[in-house]
């Protein structure tokens, strides 16, 4: 079986491994070409370019690099069409998975799964329909979305989220990172995201955040894990933060032991809102969620919104007890008080963070591997390799 698979960010790489993990069990002769990072390659992805180069995120930012990407929209679409897999699945960006998958289906009959449903429940439900012409199966992560898909033709199959199978550390790793780096006290974890256009745009406010912070509490210790794309700026950024933050880079923790036990040892964090505050669920760790983007990507996706809250964690339990500054509302001094408001009762967002973990399918079959089932029992013969 060849498989051509695509992603542009870490989430999608880790979703991309846990995907083609369940397919070698299952078929073991399967081969994978496409786009992905060091955990997808490390499951044997023949990678066409660094992915880095398409996570790009926001409208502003998108027109900005648009001849680019345009141009490794065609690159991966060509590839495909070349390569004539048994199917083609695209992970999350829709931004560019979509273009991929509309151009290959221009001129082939190859199959496509896309791993990821867009949040047409957020905004832009019409992104379903459109993708109907060109998307033969949906990969959901959230239990409740197979039916906006399956409403506009597209069969959808809810397979839980990978974060849920992700090792936790341990108490004794806990306690040993802690005294590792010198941290009696509280701390805070801040989690600036992974992509370079909301880094960019968040890391001098969550640096004001961390100003503020530190007067409010001097003893606070403040960690930074930084994702390998972006590790550099933030380096750069918090070299001059107050407190000695520890900053924890990919590069110094390859088997990421560090950045678990900082995950599970922290006693809050302040994160981009995306799937990072899934990861934080799963340690158990109450959050506060801040984010920003361009004035022309807040005006548009500000009038196109159609839920009230972007916090994962309080759409799949269905609370709204994780504070979230968004847009305009992403101000330092709310922030920073939210930040304080959570330390001074960190077990109001216990119930919430327990309850996304059972519905996103922990203590069941590998999210990867009940993907890998979905994609095989629905290839066009109806009859499963495995």
């Amino acid at each position: 079986m060849r498989v051509f698979i695509t992603a542009g960010e870490p989430s999608g790489d880790r979703l991309g491994a846990a995907l083609m993990a369940g397919l070698k069990e299952l078929v073991p002769d399967v081969t994978f070409r496409g786009i992905g990072g060091p955990l997808m390659q490390a499951e044997g992805l023949d990678s066409l370019f660094d992915m880095d180069e398409i996570s790009i995120m926001g409208i502003g930012e998108i027109l900005k690099e648009y001849r680019h990407l345009k141009a490794r929209i065609r690159q991966t679409a060509d590839a495909v069409v070349a390569e004539r897999p048994d199917v083609l699945v695209t992970v999350d960006l829709p931004e560019f998975s979509l273009r991929v998958a509309r151009l290959v289906k221009a001129v082939s009959d190859v199959r496509v799964v896309h791993y990821v449903a867009p949040t047409v429940w957020a905004w832009r439900p019409k992104r379903a329909e459109k993708m109907a012409a060109h998307v033969d199966q949906v990969l959901a992560l959230l239990p409740f979305e197979p039916p906006y898909m399956e409403a506009a033709g597209i069969p959808c199959d809810f397979v839980g989220h990978p974060v849920v199978m992700e090792p936790q550390a341990t108490t004794d790793q806990v306690l040993a990172f802690r005294a590792r780096h010198g941290i009696t006290g509280e701390m805070a974890l801040i989690l600036p995201g992974s992509r370079r256009s909301e880094v960019g745009r968040l890391l001098p406010i969550f640096a004001q955040v961390a100003h503020q912070l530190h007067a409010m509490r001097p003893d606070l210790r403040m960690v930074i894990p930084a994702a390998g794309p972006v590790a550099a700026t933030v380096r750069a950024e918090v070299a001059n933060w107050p407190g000695a933050p520890l900053l924890i880079e990919p590069a110094n923790d390859p088997d990421g032991l560090d950045k678990r036990a900082a995950f599970a040892a922290a006693d809050v964090a302040l994160a981009a809102s995306g799937t990072v505050s899934l990861e934080l669920a799963a340690a158990g760790t109450p959050m506060v969620i801040a984010y920003d983007m361009s004035w022309l990507s807040r005006q548009i996706i500000g009038r196109m919104l159609r839920v009230d809250s972007v916090t994962l964690v309080s759409l799949v339990s269905e609370t709204r007890v994780i504070p979230e500054f968004i847009g305009a509302k992403c101000l330092p001094g709310p922030i920073t008080q939210a930040i304080g408001a959570v330390l001074d009762a960190p077990g109001a967002q216990q119930l919430a963070m327990d309850l996304t973990m059972q519905r996103l399918g922990r203590g069941g079959e590998r999210p990867g591997l009940r993907a890998a089932r979905a994609v095989l029992d629905r290839l066009p013969t109806g009859k499963p390799l495995h």
